[in-house]
């Protein structure tokens, strides 16, 4: 198995963000290398310039997220980590493939009505666009399995459709149709002051959410006064319906556990929050501190950074190559 994944890199990382994705990575890469596969991860800066990024942020938050997804377990010994940039592959066979890929195909992508909002107009070519890049992301390294969530699901299949009409055009088996891998339901975070909302970077209220870099202090003062209700916890899930904040906080709990809402509940139930968020801080400190720590020891160390995503640049080009060159071949270009 070949396995590619990405992550736009953004500031500010949270629990969410670890929860929802890097955590998920980092078993992949462990379970994946344990089988003699192949692993790719990188930071998907050329989709983050679908929209405006001041130029110097940019460039911290991607160092920032590599050396979060080192902290949290990603090994540059066991996968490829690098940042799109330094591969132009990316940009260039997506340029190939924009010709392939047809405009009512892309009509039907529902992130980009999601995410233009009502300024579709004044939304930038590469936003429209950039679902042609992800294709390009994954069919450049021959990739076998890509991990997709929900959301992801109707951008493998516009790859799929990419590569199966250019095979067919071009009389050529250069691209490998890529299946997805379901990841293990990833908790989904939410806010810990609205419990309806997703935890976010953006929500004004540093309150609402765990950074990754919160002291054990900032952890426990944040669960303690995380929004809840007056009643006890039940002894089934069901019970949880109607009460957004008090699933949120048992979510976590599960999520961090390894265990099922069931599991956690079967364990606290009867139980007020008085009782249930000092263990649910405990649980959090225990094990966002490792990560915290070396994290902040990381994101200080520019070079080594670099020379990390250079590296692992330097072997996705490599492996790049062979289907770029097939690309141009196929269509007959000269270079």
């Amino acid at each position: 198995m070949r396995i590619v994944s990405g992550i736009q890199p953004t500031g500010n990382l949270h629990l969410g963000n670890y929860l929802g994705a890097i955590r998920n990575w980092v078993r992949m890469q462990d379970e994946n290398a344990a089988a003699g596969g192949d692993m790719l991860f990188f930071l998907a800066d050329l989709h983050a310039i679908t929209v405006y990024n001041k130029p110097e942020d940019l460039a911290a938050n991607t160092r920032e997220m590599a050396a979060a997804l080192i902290a949290a377990g990603v090994d540059p010994d066991k996968a490829l980590l690098f940042n799109q940039a330094r591969v132009p592959a990316h940009a260039e066979l997506a340029w190939l493939l924009f010709c392939t890929a047809r405009i009512g195909w892309l009509n039907r992508m529902t992130q980009f009505k999601e995410k233009s909002g009502k300024n579709r107009e004044g939304a930038s070519v590469g936003l429209y666009a950039y679902p042609v890049l992800q294709a390009a992301d994954v069919l450049l390294y021959e990739t076998t399995h890509v991990p997709v969530g929900e959301d992801q699901k109707q951008h493998l299949e516009l790859a799929r459709d990419i590569a199966a009409k250019f095979n067919t055009d071009f009389d050529t088996e250069l691209f490998v149709l890529p299946d997805p891998i379901i990841p293990p339901a990833a908790a989904r975070i939410m806010s810990l002051r609205d419990g309806t909302a997703k935890m976010s970077k953006s929500d004004p209220s540093d309150m609402s959410r765990i950074n990754l870099i919160d002291s054990d202090d900032d952890i426990a003062q944040k669960i303690r006064k995380a929004k809840t209700d007056p009643e006890p916890l039940p002894d089934n899930a069901a019970e949880l319906d109607g009460r957004p904040e008090a699933k949120n906080l048992v979510a976590i709990y599960a999520a961090l556990s390894d265990e099922s809402v069931e599991a956690v509940l079967a364990r606290f139930a009867g139980h007020g929050f008085g009782a249930f968020k000092p263990a649910l801080a405990e649980r959090l400190v225990e094990t966002l501190r490792p990560i915290r720590l070396r994290f902040l020891d990381l994101k200080h160390h520019h070079a080594a950074i670099d020379r990390v995503l250079e590296r692992g640049a330097e072997a996705a080009r490599k492996l790049a190559a062979p289907v770029l060159d097939g690309a141009y071949k196929a269509l007959g270009l000269q270079r």
